[in-house]
């Protein structure tokens, strides 16, 4: 088979996203991501309604993604690294601290909390992990300067004296000092990166039903046509031929940049199309004829650059449902009751049925007074007061319709899977502790799917990210590792020092917002569920700093343990060492040993029992006692 041109190739690409858009607009899934994103932004009513200020929208949508966004993905996570091959078990250690000191350092949160954002409204979310290099042409300080000067003058010395008889054609220092360059290429980043991408300008092969088997993936990218034109990483030829992109082209597909359109400079639209298949990527214009970049081997280890977040999967489907598609016609149902509502509340304000020539200016601006106990003059005397004024009739509303209402409310928490407690409202039906404890438990039962898929996806990013510093990483960088007391560590480290495979987990609820209190009662928990093998086989002083330090929040627990005293040898030797830091010995087959006097947790090691008593006083419940 002929090797295609490179014309023909892009003719394919091209070819093959136009479908893709095609479909997805057939589909309309462009259409429902847009009014999707309109309900999270509370533009619920159309906007060529004439009564804007009749219409209202009590924005549950809002609250449901913003109860869900913080309960998976609000602190920084805790990667857990697990080496593949044993030689390489306690480089792991370190390759952990290393890939959680680049997310902080980094802050790759940020863009992952956006993510996690669209996850929720749209269904999915995009991430793109890659490797970024950027040089910047800079001026030179005045130290530079004067150091290249210094480094020219002792070249030209040292050539002079190995070659005498060529020294009269060296430069003078003046002539030296005239040739130094007033600017220099520095790089200013070199390093990994995470970024969100919009749903809106990830295209996919239609075929395709998960990451699995796509054929092909393509960014839309939309950047100011001079900026694209002085992008070095382009055909010179090509990019400077670039002419400006129509405004369908660039903003057709429902793209947020829609709205802002005309606010924008000259645009141009840029496709970077991956080929999963031959495991190529290349980059092209929309109105171009030509590559800007010839289809190359992809760069990273790891092929295409994306990771996707998929919330709720519909078999066969490609794109799956999020939190707010199920509500959407509750959540429009919801507002037309409430604005129905507050309509039927406005016609009963006080209205009256009177003669115009019965009163004059003074009664009917007495009459329309809101002031209590003013009096109203009449004019007409020869009428009786029932004749002359009375109340208009009012249509009383059916009581049905405010439980309508909440029975709306209703069905969204039970559809969305949030409670009235998740939401910050108080119930009208009080409910007793275990009560509240089941439906927060079936609430958290379903969270946990979404948590799981979060941290799944944090390390699939890690595991990348390690990839593309095993990859391009130069020189030497440092480490942030924080140890046990508070301490900091910064530990130099190489490419070499991070080689290796490796598994990638995170430690199951770190990205979750902690509750103080139920920190504290797990805490305890903790410590009455294994108080029978405290002094058995758990050391007491580990499991006291380690719920000082995990449950309370103590940063250096040391300080409140209690010194151990080395114990004399009864056969009259020298005092017996104390039990190895990893903790005391296993005991011997039978039955346990008694514990010390005073029970697991006594004043000769471990909490003392001031704390206790004080941890026991703030928390009400009942401490080990053996």
């Amino acid at each position: 088979m002929a090797k295609k041109t490179r014309q023909e190739l892009l003719q394919e690409a091209q070819e093959k996203v136009d479908k893709s858009r095609e479909w997805r607009q057939s589909e309309q899934i462009d259409q429902t991501w847009r009014r999707l994103n309109d309900l999270y932004r509370g533009k619920h009513w159309p906007g060529t309604t004439v009564n804007n200020q009749d219409l209202i929208a009590v924005n549950l949508a809002f609250s449901t993604v913003n109860v869900i966004a913080p309960s998976v993905a609000v602190n920084y996570p805790k990667v857990v690294v697990h080496a593949n091959n044993p030689e390489d078990k306690d480089r792991a250690i370190f390759v952990e601290a290393v890939i959680n000191h680049l997310w902080r350092h980094h802050d790759f949160r940020a863009p992952f909390r956006r993510t996690v954002k669209d996850f929720l409204i749209f269904g999915h979310g995009w991430i793109k992990v890659g490797w970024k290099f950027v040089e910047q042409e800079q001026m030179i300080t005045d130290v530079e300067r004067e150091a290249l000067v210094n480094q020219s003058i002792l070249e030209a010395d040292m050539f002079a004296m190995e070659q005498p008889d060529l020294a009269g054609d060296l430069p003078d220092n003046e002539e030296i000092n005239a040739n130094i360059p007033s600017t220099i290429m520095r790089v200013v980043e070199d390093q990994p990166f995470v970024e969100r991408v919009s749903p809106f300008d990830v295209y996919v092969d239609p075929q395709a039903t998960c990451m699995e088997d796509i054929k092909w993936i393509a960014q839309k990218i939309v950047v100011p046509l001079e900026m694209a034109k002085k992008d070095k990483r382009y055909k010179p030829s090509v990019r400077k031929r670039l002419t400006s992109s129509s405004m369908y082209n660039t903003y057709g597909d429902g793209s947020y940049s829609e709205d802002k359109a005309e606010y924008l400079d000259e645009q141009v639209v840029i496709w970077e199309y991956y080929d999963n298949m031959n495991n190529t990527v290349c980059v092209y214009a929309d109105n171009s004829d030509e590559f800007l970049v010839d289809p190359i081997p992809m760069p990273y280890a790891y092929g295409q650059p994306f990771v996707m977040l998929r919330n709720y999967d519909v078999p066969d489907h490609f794109y799956p449902i999020g939190d707010l598609e199920s509500i959407e016609s509750l959540q429009l149902e919801l507002d037309k009751t409430r604005s129905q509502l507050m309509n039927d509340r406005k016609r009963y304000a006080r209205k009256y049925l009177y003669h115009e020539r019965s009163f004059g200016p003074e009664g009917r601006e007495a009459l329309e007074s809101d002031e209590d106990g003013r009096l109203v003059p009449v004019v007409d005397e020869n009428k009786p007061l029932t004749e002359v004024v009375m109340p208009m009739p009012q249509i009383p509303v059916s009581p049905e319709i405010y439980n309508y209402s909440n029975i709306i409310e209703n069905d969204i928490n039970t559809v969305s899977g949030i409670s009235e407690y998740a939401r910050g409202a108080m119930p009208e039906i009080r409910r007793t502790a275990t009560e509240a404890s089941i439906i927060a438990d079936a609430q958290n039962a379903r969270a946990a799917d979404k948590l799981a898929i979060i941290e799944i996806g944090i390390s699939h990013v890690a595991r990348r990210v390690l990839q593309l510093m095993q990859q391009f990483m130069t020189g030497e960088q440092v480490a942030r590792m924080n140890m046990r007391g508070g301490e900091t560590l910064w530990i130099p480290y190489s490419r070499e020092e991070i080689v290796g495979e490796y598994d990638f987990s995170v430690q199951a609820g770190s990205t979750q917002p902690m509750n103080e209190t139920i920190r504290k009662q797990q805490a305890i928990s903790l410590m009455n569920a294994i108080a029978p093998l405290v002094g058995q086989v758990i050391d007491p002083s580990a499991l006291a700093m380690h719920i000082l330090e995990n449950g309370f929040n103590i940063k250096d627990p040391e300080r409140f343990m209690v010194q151990q005293q080395p114990q004399p040898d009864p056969a009259g030797g020298p005092p017996a060492e104390g039990p190895p830091a990893g903790g005391p010995p296993m005991p011997p087959p039978g039955p346990p040993a008694p514990g010390p006097e005073g029970g697991a947790f006594a004043p000769t090691g471990g909490v003392p029992p001031e704390l206790l008593a004080q941890l026991q006083g703030q928390m009400g419940l009942q401490l080990p006692s053996l």
